[in-house]
């Protein structure tokens, strides 16, 4: 099913539901769905997120975790 016969499907067996909890769980994911934006980000969206601080930290430890090599871990 795509498209509009998936909303239908759906539509259909939402009103078949009697318990309130479920329904409420429902309500709160389609509301949750709304906040997220669902698509491709341009990598600029994320320009600024991070302070020089909180980048030069990361930097480190990814350096530290990335770089060092463990002979154990290849047996």
């Amino acid at each position: 099913m795509y498209g509009e016969a998936k909303k239908l499907h759906l539509i259909e067996e939402i009103l078949k539901v009697e318990n309130d909890e479920i329904l409420s769980e429902v309500e709160t994911l389609l509301a949750n769905s709304k906040l997220r934006a669902i698509g491709r980000k341009d990598f600029n969206d994320f320009s600024g997120l991070l302070t020089n601080t909180e980048a030069d930290e990361f930097e480190k430890i990814i350096k530290e975790g990335c770089e060092t090599i463990n002979i154990n871990d290849w047996k």
